[in-house]
């Protein structure tokens, strides 16, 4: 009974990670500009590759594996933002200016 629960938890978090990785593919296809695309890129592709691997962490039996799985979480989880961070102050660095349609407010003080 219990095992038939956590097969169909798997199931569904594999689907939504699954969604999730989608929307980050059509976000970096959809949107007008770098720094949106690696916003959609580290954001959704993120999440979407956590779910898969906690979906592998729930079916597993082993511990090891369910240990790789934690541990690539959370290598995700810290790597992830820190890249799309500097790659884009290498863009702007390099000139790659955001679309006129982007709003920039800076706060003053």
């Amino acid at each position: 009974m219990i095992d038939t629960l956590v097969q169909y938890l798997a199931a569904a978090a594999v689907l939504t990670g699954a969604v999730f990785g989608l929307l980050a593919a059509i976000g970096i296809v959809r949107l007008p500009d770098l720094y949106t695309r690696l916003h959609a890129a580290s954001k959704a592709g993120v999440v979407g590759a956590g779910l898969i691997l906690i979906a592998v962490a729930m079916i597993s039996t082993d511990g090891a594996v369910i240990l790789r799985a934690i541990l690539g979480i959370i290598f995700l989880l810290l790597s992830t933002p820190i890249a799309a961070h500097l790659l884009a102050r290498a863009a702007y660095k390099a000139g790659e200016l955001p679309t006129p349609s982007t709003t920039i407010e800076e706060i003053d003080g």
